[in-house]
C-alpha cells in the first residue's frame, strides 16, 4: 500500500469516527477536518458550516462554509468535493472549475435582495446569504477554496482569478495531498515559494549583513509595497508564523496611522514604519546591473514580525484605493537552515514581538499553563469503567500534531496501544478547551464568535489568572475541565442526532453553547457555584438527570435563539453579541429542576480548592527543583537574555553565576530570584525549557 493509499485510509478513518461521536453526515464531519486545517495553517479564518446546494436552473450553486473578516473586508467561502469512496481518486481540473463556479454563483446571487427573500430565513442558506447581503460594502476582497479529498495530478498554489462583482478574487484548493502535508508538517508551516522577480518585474536589491562563516545569513532590503500587497493577497494568513497570525486574525485591527502615511506621505512610510521580519530557508540571489546583490527568490518565506503592517498595506490597496508606487518597507530577512528551522523561527518570532507585547497569551502553547495541562493529561488516569483493570487518558493538545505524532512511526501494535492508553474521542486541543470552558463560564456569545476568538478570550484571561495564582491550575482543575468536556460532547452528539435538529438542521455549536451556560445560568441561581465535576469524572459520564436537563433544554434554546429581534435577520450573528444571551437568560423554559447531588456549593468548592492548591505548591516545589537540574547548562545563554532584556536582578545574576558553575544546592533566596527570573521569562514569551 502506497503511503498516499494509507494515508487517505487514515483520512477516512478520521471521517467516520468524527461523524460518530458528534452524530453528523459524514460531508459535515469531512468539513469539519479540512476547516480546522486550513484555518490552523493560514489559509482561512474560523469558517461556519452552511451546506447549501441547487443543481437546476440558470445559475447552479453550492457553498459549505463562510466567514468575513470585517477587519479587512475580506470575505471566506468553501465548498466541498467530498468522495465517500474507499480508493484516493484524482481531481479533474473540469470538477474543481466547476465546483469554484458554483461558489462564485452563490455569491453573486447572495447580492440580491429577491435571492435572500427566496429563502427560508431560520435555515443555513440564509445564513450565509444574508451575511453576504448585509456586508456588500464592506467586502473588499474573496477568498474562495475548495475542500476535496480526491488530488490534484500537480501542486496549485493560490491564484487570482477575474474579478467578480468588481471585486478580486484569490482561488485555492485543499486537497488530500495538500491537507496530508498539513498534518504530517505538525509545527511547521506549509512551503511559500516567492518569485521576486516575477512579481517584482526584478530582483531586489538587499545588503548582506552577515559572513559565509555564519550558520544563519541575514538580508536587509527595502520590498515595494506593491510586491508585499500582491504576495499577501495571494497567500493572506499563511504568510505569517503562526502565533503572530493568531494574534492578528483574532485581536488586531488595521492601523490607521499606516493608512494615514501611506494616503498622505507615502514616500516617507520608510522612515515611519518599523518595517518587517521575515525567515526563509533559502533565497535565490543575483548580481545586479550596478553590481548590488539582488534576491530573485524566497523559499519558504515567513513574516514573524509585521503582520499588522503587511495586512494593513493590502487593505489600503483594497479599501482606501491608495497608490503603492512610493510605499517601500525595510524588511530583515534570515535565511535559516532547513535543519534546525523548526527550532530557530519559534525563537526569532517571540524575541522579535517581546518589544511589541505579543505577550504570554499570545505565544499560548509555550505557555507554563499549557505545559502543565500537557503534563496532567500524560500522567493521569480516568477511573477504569465497565469493569476494565485499567483506564485511558485524555490527552491534551497542546501544540497541533502531537496526538498524531505519538503514532507516526510506530508499529501496527504500537498504535494500537497508543489508542487505548489514549483514545482519539478523548483528545483535548487547545482551542476546545477554550470552548468548554467559556461555555460553562456563562459566555456562549464569545464561543460563538468562533474558535481562534473564543482561543484568544480564554487565553487573556487565563495568562491572567495563571500571573496572580498559578496553583489555581492543578490536577482537579484539569480533571473539571476533562468533565466539561465529556457533558459539552455528550450535549453535541445529542443535538446532532435528534429529530427536531434533523428536520431543521442549523446552529448547532451555538446551541450547545447557549445550553450550557443557561444550565450553569441556573446553578448559580440556585445558589450553588458549579456542576459536580467530580462524580462525572469518576464516572465518565454524563448522569442521567443532567442527560434529561439537556434533552428537555436544547430544542427549545435552539428554538430561542432563532426568535431575533425585530432588526436582527441572520440567527449566526445575533449570537454572537452579549444581547442574545441576555435574552436567553430571560426567557423562561419548560425543563425538569437540576437536582442537588449534581451541584456543589461554594463550602465544598472552597474546600476542594483549598486542598488541591496545597497538593499544587507541594508539586511545584518539588518541581521546580527538577527544572534546576536542566537549567545548569543552560544558566549562561538565560542571563545574557535576562540581561539583554533589562530584568536580569543582581540576586538573580548571582544565583544564575552559581548555577551554571554547578553549584545545585543553592539557598532558598539564590532559589527564589531564579523562580521569578523564570516566571518572568516565561510571561514575556521566553520559556526557559525551549531554550
Amino acid at each position: 500500500m502506497s503511503e498516499l493509499q494509507e494515508a487517505f485510509e487514515e483520512l477516512r478513518e478520521d471521517i467516520l469516527l468524527e461523524a460518530e461521536a458528534r452524530g453528523v453526515f459524514q460531508q459535515e464531519a469531512f468539513f469539519e477536518l479540512y476547516a480546522a486545517a486550513a484555518s490552523d495553517n493560514g489559509d482561512t479564518i474560523d469558517l461556519e458550516y452552511a451546506h447549501s446546494r441547487q443543481d437546476g436552473g440558470r445559475r447552479p450553486y453550492q457553498i459549505d462554509g463562510h466567514g468575513f473578516d470585517d477587519d479587512r473586508g475580506t470575505l471566506y467561502l468553501a465548498v466541498c468535493d467530498y468522495r465517500d469512496g474507499t480508493d484516493l481518486e484524482p481531481l479533474q481540473n473540469d470538477r474543481l472549475t466547476s465546483a469554484l463556479k458554483r461558489v462564485t454563483n452563490f455569491f453573486e446571487n447572495a447580492c440580491s435582495s429577491a435571492f435572500i427573500n427566496s429563502l427560508e430565513e431560520t435555515s443555513p442558506a440564509f445564513s450565509a446569504a444574508y451575511s453576504i447581503y448585509s456586508a456588500r460594502d464592506l467586502i473588499k476582497r474573496l477568498r474562495i477554496i475548495l475542500f476535496s479529498n480526491a488530488r490534484l495530478a500537480t501542486k496549485r498554489p493560490p491564484q487570482l482569478g477575474e474579478e467578480v462583482g468588481g471585486l478580486p478574487v484569490v482561488y485555492s484548493v485543499l486537497d488530500a495531498t495538500r491537507y496530508f502535508d498539513i498534518q504530517k508538517s505538525f509545527s511547521t508551516p506549509e512551503p511559500i515559494e516567492v518569485d521576486v522577480s516575477t512579481i517584482a518585474g526584478g530582483p531586489i536589491a538587499c545588503l548582506k549583513a552577515s559572513t559565509e562563516a555564519e550558520e544563519h545569513q541575514s538580508y536587509l532590503l527595502a520590498i515595494p509595497g506593491s510586491v508585499l500587497a500582491e504576495v499577501y493577497g495571494l497567500y493572506g494568513a499563511r504568510l505569517l508564523e503562526q502565533n503572530v497570525r493568531t494574534y492578528l486574525q483574532a485581536r488586531t485591527k488595521v492601523n490607521k496611522g499606516i493608512l494615514e502615511t501611506i494616503k498622505k506621505t507615502p514616500e516617507m512610510f520608510f522612515a515611519y514604519n518599523n518595517g518587517l521580519t521575515a525567515t526563509a530557508s533559502a533565497v535565490d540571489l543575483e548580481t545586479l546591473e550596478d553590481g548590488q546583490l539582488g534576491i530573485a527568490a524566497i523559499h519558504n518565506l515567513q513574516i514573524v514580525n509585521g503582520g499588522q503592517t503587511t495586512a494593513s498595506i493590502l487593505y489600503a490597496k483594497d479599501v482606501g484605493k491608495s497608490s503603492l508606487e512610493r510605499v517601500h518597507v525595510q524588511m530583515k530577512l534570515s535565511v535559516v537552515s532547513p535543519a534546525v528551522i523548526e527550532q530557530v523561527v519559534p525563537k526569532i518570532s517571540r524575541f522579535a514581538n517581546t518589544q511589541n507585547r505579543i505577550s504570554e497569551a499570545d505565544f499560548f502553547s509555550s505557555h507554563p499553563f499549557h505545559l502543565q495541562m500537557e503534563r496532567y493529561s500524560r500522567t493521569l488516569t480516568a477511573p477504569p469503567q465497565n469493569g476494565a483493570m485499567t483506564g485511558d487518558k485524555w490527552f491534551y493538545e497542546r501544540a497541533r500534531g502531537q496526538y498524531r505524532d505519538g503514532t507516526a512511526y510506530a508499529s501496527a501494535a504500537g498504535k494500537k496501544k497508543y489508542q487505548l492508553e489514549y483514545p482519539k474521542e478523548k483528545l483535548i486541543e487547545k482551542t476546545d478547551l477554550a470552548k468548554y470552558i467559556l461555555s460553562f463560564e456563562r459566555k456562549p456569545y464569545i464561543v460563538s464568535r468562533g474558535a481562534q476568538k473564543a482561543f484568544v478570550a480564554f487565553a487573556d484571561e487565563t495568562a491572567k489568572a495563571w500571573k496572580s495564582a498559578p496553583t489555581q491550575f492543578n490536577e482537579t482543575w484539569y480533571r473539571n475541565a476533562c468533565a466539561m468536556a465529556l457533558i459539552f460532547r455528550w450535549t453535541d452528539k445529542h443535538v446532532a442526532s435528534s429529530d427536531w435538529y434533523k428536520d431543521d438542521r442549523g446552529y448547532k455549536s451555538q446551541t450547545v453553547a447557549y445550553t450550557l451556560s443557561w444550565i450553569a445560568e441556573q446553578i448559580d441561581r440556585q445558589g450553588k457555584v458549579n456542576l459536580n465535576w467530580g462524580q462525572v469524572w469518576n464516572t465518565q459520564s454524563v448522569p442521567d438527570e443532567l442527560q434529561d436537563l439537556i434533552v428537555s433544554l436544547a430544542p427549545q434554546i435552539a428554538a430561542a435563539i432563532r426568535r431575533t429581534p425585530a432588526n436582527v435577520r441572520n440567527v449566526g450573528e445575533y449570537c454572537k453579541f452579549e444581547l442574545c444571551w441576555q435574552n436567553i437568560k430571560a426567557a423562561e423554559f419548560n425543563v425538569p429542576v437540576l437536582l442537588d447531588h449534581l451541584m456543589l456549593d461554594a463550602d465544598e468548592v472552597n474546600r476542594e480548592k483549598k486542598e488541591a492548591k496545597s497538593t499544587a505548591m507541594i508539586d511545584h516545589e518539588i518541581d521546580f527543583d527538577v527544572l534546576l537540574h536542566t537549567l545548569i547548562p543552560k544558566a549562561e545563554i538565560i542571563r545574557r537574555v535576562a540581561e539583554q532584556r533589562k530584568f536580569l536582578s543582581p540576586k538573580a545574576d548571582r544565583a544564575l553565576q552559581k548555577l551554571g558553575s554547578g553549584n545545585f544546592n543553592l539557598a532558598r533566596p539564590d532559589k527564589n530570584s531564579i523562580k521569578l527570573l523564570v516566571k518572568r521569562m516565561a510571561e514575556e514569551g521566553m520559556p526557559v525549557e525551549e531554550m
